[in-house]
């Protein structure tokens, strides 16, 4: 059964996801003469540069996510619908979703990314993913009831399992998770959970290669670690994850590490596109596009964003997977529906960033780098101009210089989802 979309003379351009690269395309074409239609799993954007803070209990969900229907609240031509895509037929130009199938004229892919597992089951089952703000929430709750079970615990090797926390890769996201738990350990611990004794607390950071933030410069990487191993944190490079049975982490130099909570942040691959042909999906299960972002062998389907794997003279083995990528590519595909001579995409790569913690960040521009309290005042405000609506980029504004002066956050609550009737 179709989904009830009213039928018109406008073409039908349905795009799939409200991540970046969504929502800058609809942005861009929505005063164009065509119907848009948005498919989502929820009716929000994410904001997933923050999840980790999220986890950490420095903010609340609703501060990184925006409804998606707030945004095209004054346009006609905009349909939005919460469904869970199944199936693409090219063929029949048709979507098939849990709420019914869509018709379209022109298909957009910007449904991004998810964790790599690299098909490791033990881990995807046992670990905790940083994805969404479900997942956000899952490991917030995780942390704090650990805290609150290690009180009451006895027995010394099971409290440090409670306590201890690995996690796996070191990219941006396992430098500032690790950044986090460290002042998690040094400034909230010692006032919530005083019988606590968080010296006892160690966090692990597990990276395969032989240094973090791969894709940043050599003094960014050789900063970041000293800055984590200055807060306590346990860096370990050219050690490879092999296993996880629940208890303890297995490595593959024979090493294991006990830990009841394993945080896996090792790499991602884009989201599965059932009915696509083969030789349209390429490495890491992005699909293959052209450089005016035409999915190969399809027709009427292009693809922007974390999905798309993109050849370019300066990235050949593709962009890549960060917010700035995806808008750019969304909005040149935009700006090729507006002008007749489509214009082929090159990335303007405006640098790269991470923080570790208060007043540590490095930043990577297109000719220098710095670091230390300059570099994590840049890193706060390009986070905080990207967010999606004026009252989230007050409300986390006002949390980050609240958390800045107190050295504490309010926002330590276990939150626990009664089974749906």
């Amino acid at each position: 059964m179709p989904i009830n979309l009213p039928e018109t003379s406008q073409k039908r351009i349905v795009v799939i996801g409200a991540g970046f690269a969504g929502l800058t395309f609809l942005n861009k074409v929505k005063k164009l003469d065509y119907q848009l239609v948005l498919l989502d799993r929820n009716n929000y954007h994410q904001f997933q540069p923050l999840f980790y803070q999220v986890a950490m209990a420095g903010l609340e969900p609703s501060s990184i996510s925006f409804p998606v229907r707030k945004a095209y609240q004054g346009c006609d031509n905009v349909f939005i619908r919460v469904a869970e895509v199944e199936r693409i037929d090219p063929g029949e130009k048709k979507i098939y979703t849990n709420m019914g199938y869509v018709n379209y004229d022109i298909l957009i892919l910007a449904h991004g990314a998810t964790t790599n597992f690299f098909g490791n089951k033990e881990l995807e089952e046992r670990t905790y993913g940083l994805k969404s703000v479900s997942e956000s929430l899952s490991l917030r709750n995780a942390i704090l009831l650990d805290y609150e079970r290690a009180l009451t615990e006895r027995d010394y090797e099971t409290r440090q399992g409670l306590i201890d926390i690995v996690i796996v890769g070191g990219g941006p996201t396992g430098v500032e998770l690790a950044g986090a738990l460290a002042e998690m350990k040094s400034y909230i611990l010692p006032k919530d959970y005083r019988e606590l004794n968080n010296q006892e607390v160690d966090i692990y950071l597990v990276q395969s290669g032989d240094h973090l933030l791969q894709g940043m410069s050599e003094k960014s990487s050789k900063t970041a670690r000293n800055f984590l191993e200055k807060m306590g944190v346990h860096v370990l490079t050219g050690v490879r994850v092999t296993g996880y049975d629940g208890a303890y982490v297995s490595m593959n130099n024979g090493a294991k590490i006990r830990a009841d909570k394993v945080i896996w942040a090792a790499g991602i691959c884009g989201n599965e596109t059932p009915g696509l042909k083969e030789e349209s999906v390429g490495r890491g299960r992005r699909l293959i596009v052209d450089r005016y972002h035409r999915v190969e062998g399809h027709e009427d389907i292009y693809a922007v964003g974390d999905i798309a794997y993109m050849d370019e003279e300066k990235f050949p083995h593709g962009h890549p997977q960060v917010a700035q990528v995806a808008i750019q590519q969304a909005a040149n595909l935009a700006r090729n529906f507006k002008k007749k001579k489509a214009r082929p995409f090159s990335y303007k790569d405006k640098g790269s960033m991470a923080t570790i913690g208060r007043n540590k960040a490095v930043v990577d521009l297109t000719s220098f780098s710095f670091t230390g309290f300059m570099a994590w005042i840049v890193w706060l405000f390009v986070h905080l101009f990207a967010l999606i609506g004026v009252k989230n980029k007050l409300f986390v504004f006002i949390n980050w210089l609240w958390n800045y002066f107190t050295y504490d956050q309010s926002l330590r609550i276990i939150l626990r989802a009664k089974e749906t009737k």
